[in-house]
């Protein structure tokens, strides 16, 4: 079986973060594993506390997995601090790992900062030029790329300008503030369009988490990136039309929808 470790924050509702990225490894058919960045308590509605462990703890657990059972691919969620963000890029350096991919969390859908200022940079120094992919959303490709997007041919010239800077492929979400549910990947300057249906479910909580665990778990299978991006497209598409409805905001997505088995009822 391949295997994949994910790198990111605990959420305590179980739609994001960890939990979702086990849930979505595991259902795309490879063994999951975790190394925490910090403990959340959060649900639907909003975080309410964030307890973020010591780069020596967090080093600890990825030495633990590494040491043991070698993951295939690696997934990088949220990481809300410098010392973290080296202490992960020297061990997986250290370890030589392969198939990364970082979801860099820094800017939410609706502009707001998720983490200091600081800590963007050294992800842009230490985390992206190792990652295979990275998959940002509008605002955070705005800021890898310096520049405004407004539209799918700003999508593009983007993702040309992240591609060249960081040397590995981007896949830049549009999200409904551009285009719904198509995305754009830029991989050696090679562009590649993802077409995605748009669903009318307000419960998107954890997509981002959920898409990026989805390509690390393909590209742990042997998938190319244009494989594994599209197979992550078809697999959230699945989760997001389940039409599950839990808590009273936004709401997590069926990570499950596909299973079937006598465990199952």
């Amino acid at each position: 079986m391949k295997t994949a470790l994910s790198i990111a924050g605990s959420d305590s509702c179980g739609g994001a973060g960890i939990q979702a990225d086990i849930k979505t490894i595991t259902l795309n058919g490879v063994y999951a594993m975790s190394a925490i960045t910090a403990l959340t308590a959060q649900n639907t509605t909003g975080v309410r506390a964030v307890y973020e462990v010591s780069p020596e703890f967090l080093g600890q657990q990825i030495d633990a997995v590494f040491e043991d059972i070698r993951p295939d691919a690696v997934k990088i969620g949220m990481v809300s601090s410098t010392a973290l963000i080296e202490m992960i890029a020297e061990r997986l350096t250290y370890y030589k790992a392969e198939n990364i991919v970082v979801d860099p969390v820094m800017v939410a859908t609706s502009g707001a900062r998720l983490i200091a200022e600081d800590a963007v940079q050294a992800l842009k120094e230490k985390l992206l030029p190792i990652a295979r992919i990275i998959t940002p959303n509008i605002p955070e490709a705005e800021v890898l790329a310096e520049m405004k997007i407004t539209d799918q041919d700003s999508m593009a010239l983007a993702a040309g300008v992240i591609d060249r800077k960081y040397g590995g492929a981007v896949l830049v979400k549009g999200g409904h503030c551009i285009n719904d549910a198509t995305d754009i990947l830029c991989s050696s300057g090679k562009l590649t369009s993802f077409a995605g249906k748009r669903i009318d479910n307000p419960n998107t909580h954890g997509t981002g988490c959920t898409l990026s665990s989805a390509i690390a778990a393909n590209l742990a299978k042997g998938y190319d990136s244009e494989q594994a991006v599209e197979r992550a497209k078809a697999y959230i598409s699945g989760a997001l039309g389940a039409m599950l409805d839990l808590g009273a905001g936004s709401g997590p997505m069926d990570h499950g929808f596909d299973y079937q088995g006598q465990f199952r009822n």
